[in-house]
């Protein structure tokens, strides 16, 4: 039996959660909010798959995939969407990566990866509240 595609990124997502908490504790602060934009991608393509009812495209903009879901975002979840995209590229691309791990000190990462684990949390929720 196939695994329900939500169901398939919504557990991909926690997987992810588990380990940028682990490159968090490690110290590895520039991969931890890249694990942490994967976090959050995989939980909007969950709401993609339930509300489109399509494998989702693939795109890394959350902005994007926010957008073409049925979820209401706030303002300030949407600029930090946008801000978490630069995660996804600063960190796979050398001519970004080093920038990106300089400006990665504990402090940032801290700050960026609370706000990843709550926008994580309410959209678990919102899908709850979705589901039947």
């Amino acid at each position: 039996m196939n695994k329900d595609p939500v169901d398939y990124w919504l557990d991909a997502a926690e997987h992810d959660l588990d380990v940028a908490q682990l490159l968090f504790v490690n110290e590895k602060y520039d991969y931890c909010l890249f694990i942490g934009h994967l976090v959050i991608e995989k939980v909007l393509k969950a709401f993609y798959m339930q509300d489109v009812k399509e494998t989702p495209p693939k795109i890394h903009n959350l902005l994007r995939l926010a957008e073409s879901t049925n979820l209401r975002l706030t303002d300030d979840q949407k600029q930090l969407l946008a801000e978490m995209n630069r995660f996804n590229i600063d960190a796979r691309y050398p001519d970004y990566k080093g920038t990106f791990h300089k400006i990665c000190t504990k402090e940032f990462a801290m700050d960026y990866f609370t706000k990843i684990k709550g926008l994580y949390e309410w959209l678990v929720y919102q899908m709850k509240q979705s589901r039947p």
